[in-house]
């Protein structure tokens, strides 16, 4: 296993057109370790100057250089030849991960790396069987469909996952001959960054993908509204997706998003009980709760409540909650201060609106933005931590007796991106996974992830769906040919 000291981290350069370079501007921002509240290194500060300058890198890589003329299937050996490489160097990278986002590092090289992995390598082999059709039209005539890259693709990432979100943007992108400006989150540049010169020694041409940090309302905004950008793919809060929207409406490009969630986790008397547990135990504290799915609504049902919430505490209480670094730690530090205190202000709310605590609900430690695993009970589905998504280690229980309230409940909600049914019945299974607005419905499992199922939202959870074959669709546009077989 790599430490730290073995990593050689550099002060973090915009990454255009194939080159390291500074900011027009000159300014930096640091990327900070949550667990410890240090600085790792400076990073440059990209804003609407230097997002144009990537777009132009961008176009001219798409309209003029070697990626128009690359072979299809060469795109899939530079994809495979990426997977490959960050595999090599997969332990560096889950530590690059863990120091700036605050996850495990079990997490990151168990969890994250490989499904990063499994990315490249589903999208490498889709490279060489994207195609059109043959339509049998009325008349002589011969028509057929081309499906064609879009062009230059702005791409959006967040905090929580920023390598496996970059990946899940970039590989599909690619894949479809694409090019790319990428902006990471300023609160996870590190990983991104390091991609760039993964991709490099890949052997992806010169201004293919264009990575530049910043904040949204700069360079975020400036790639969102850039006239020759043509395709935007965002992933955050949905009040940004909004921001988002307008701001393509310029030139109407396409849109695609992936947004919050305040998904309903139900369980049944007729349950694995203890699996459930096991299973409410992922959907909330996995990744400190910055999860958008996260199993944040805990519905149980009225006869096994108690026995439920008892377990449930029980685990939660014994968390290892500390230093990511260690193997052993089971649930990290928050990503910022920013988020630490956002969190802890949901925890006030809930107890101001007489929610009852079961366990946690307050720092974990004097340093770093740790937050012990929070339950709370007796909650009703209208109080503001059942309502808005926190994004972090708080679950709120809520009991029901009547199925079709608990399903109107699950379904009162801005969002709709995941939901999960613990049962054993499988009627009920299958009649839920019909009733219940939400675009993953996960049964007697949570957070199961592949790279060839979709994913994506209902609501204001988003649009558009990412991973498996349906993300080529985000990426591709369709051409309509005509050949006149008459006289």
């Amino acid at each position: 296993m790599i430490t730290k000291e073995e990593i050689k981290i550099k002060p973090g350069k915009l990454f255009i057109d194939g080159k390291w370079v500074d900011s027009v501007s000159g300014k930096t921002f640091d990327t900070l370790n949550p667990a410890t509240e240090e600085v790792i290194t400076s990073i440059a500060e990209g804003d609407s100057a230097d997002i144009d300058l990537a777009v132009k890198a961008a176009r001219k890589a798409f309209e003029d250089g070697p990626w128009r003329k690359t072979d299809a299937r060469d795109r899939g050996r530079i994809l495979l030849k990426m997977a490959n490489l960050i595999e090599k160097n997969k332990d560096e990278l889950a530590l690059l991960e863990t120091l700036d986002n605050g996850k495990p590092i079990s997490e990151a090289t168990n969890g994250d790396l490989p499904l990063v992995i499994d990315c490249l390598l589903y999208y490498a082999g889709w490279a060489d069987k994207i195609h059109g059709e043959t339509i049998p039209v009325r008349g002589e005539f011969f028509n057929y469909t081309l499906r064609e890259p879009v062009g230059v693709v702005g791409q959006i990432i967040p905090w929580n996952f920023p390598l496996l979100m970059a990946a899940w943007k970039i590989a599909p992108a690619i894949a479809c001959g694409n090019t790319v400006v990428l902006k990471p989150a300023e609160q996870t540049p590190l990983t991104a960054l390091r991609l760039g010169e993964i991709c490099q020694e890949a052997g992806l041409p010169d201004g293919v993908l264009n990575i530049v940090p910043g904040y949204g309302p700069t360079a975020g905004a400036a790639l969102a509204e850039h006239m020759d950008v043509d395709k935007i793919a965002f992933t955050g809060e949905y009040t940004t997706g909004r921001i988002i929207m307008q701001a393509a409406s310029k030139n109407l490009k396409r849109v695609s998003l992936e947004l919050g969630g305040k998904s309903p986790n139900i369980v049944f008397a007729d349950s694995d009980i203890d699996s459930a547990v096991s299973g409410a135990m992922t959907g909330i504290f996995f990744n400190q709760g910055e999860v958008c799915c996260a199993g944040s609504r805990l519905f149980l049902e009225k006869s096994i409540h108690n026995e439920f919430v008892d377990k449930l505490s029980s685990r939660a209480s014994g968390l290892s909650v500390g230093n990511p670094e260690d193997a052993g730690t089971q649930m990290g530090a928050q990503v910022s201060k920013e988020q630490f205190d956002k969190i802890l202000g949901y925890i006030d709310s809930g107890k101001q609106e007489g929610a009852k605590l079961v366990t946690g609900g307050e720092r974990c430690g004097e340093r770093g933005y740790f937050i012990k695993p929070t339950i709370f009970d007796a909650v009703d589905n209208n109080m503001k931590i059942a309502r808005e998504e926190i994004f972090g280690p708080v679950v709120s229980a809520i009991t029901f007796d009547d199925v079709d309230d608990m399903v109107r409940q699950s379904n009162r909600s801005i969002y709709g991106l995941a939901a999960a049914v613990w049962t054993r019945d499988i009627k009920k299974a299958h009649r839920l996974a019909r009733d219940l607005k939400a675009g993953t419905i996960w049964i007697n499992t949570y957070n199961s992830f592949d790279a060839a199922s979709p994913f994506g939202g209902f609501k204001q959870s988003g649009f558009g769906r990412e991973l498996g074959v349906h993300a080529l669709e985000l990426y591709t546009q369709v051409k309509s040919v005509w050949i006149n077989l008459g006289n």
